[in-house]
């Protein structure tokens, strides 16, 4: 069979990044899950640029996040976080990796469904303790039980990251597989499968 007749892979970002438009890809989920990792290698792909709001929120306020919560409180991060995240939304299309709880605020899902595609990278309580033990700049986890903070949390939020567009299982795979399933995912939403050929036009390929 020649290439003709199967999509070429770099065909998959193009038509990924022409049904975009002005939108962004927005990565949700829990901490842990790989958002910044594989949102880095998916603007790779895409050649967009990539942006942590964790990032953007510590720059804008002048402070690291455990310092904000430890200042200010958890209600004053979340308000700082829905306004950066407003703002990045606002300038064109990148690949946007947010906190853990971004998208728990109904304004901030009602703007990223306006303005981006969300992806929610899915990962298993075990996953998600195995990764985030290995970092102590959790400010959620400085309590007495990390794994019950954890399960809480699941059990809170996983109803509302079910809203998110697209759902990709992260697991402890290659990030580039991850990137694969996520950029094949998206290609399949934003551009719907691509059209059956008959047996005649199989057979025309082939000649």
């Amino acid at each position: 069979m020649s290439d003709a007749v199967l999509p070429a892979q770099a065909s998959l970002e193009a038509d990924i990044l022409s049904a975009l438009g002005a939108r962004s890809i927005v990565l949700v989920g829990m901490m842990g899950v790989g958002k910044s990792t594989i949102g880095r290698r998916m603007a790779l792909r895409l050649k967009l640029p990539f942006v942590d709001a964790d990032t953007e929120i510590e720059a804008a306020a002048g402070m690291t996040i455990p310092e904000i919560f430890e200042r200010h409180g958890e209600p004053y991060f979340r308000d700082g976080e829905a306004r950066v995240i407003a703002r990045l939304l606002e300038g064109g299309p990148v690949v946007l990796a947010t906190g853990g709880g971004a998208f728990m605020r109904e304004e901030t899902r009602s703007r990223i469904a306006a303005k981006a595609i969300s992806v929610w990278l899915r990962a298993d309580h075990d996953v998600i303790m195995r990764r985030v033990r290995r970092r102590a700049d959790r400010p959620l986890l400085q309590t007495a039980d990390p794994e019950g903070t954890v399960t809480r949390l699941l059990t809170e939020r996983e109803p509302v990251y079910g809203k998110a567009n697209i759902t990709i299982a992260s697991r402890d795979v290659p990030h580039d597989r991850i990137v694969d399933e996520c950029i094949e995912t998206l290609h399949a939403y934003l551009c719907g499968p691509p059209p059956a050929q008959s047996p005649a036009d199989v057979a025309s390929a082939v000649r």
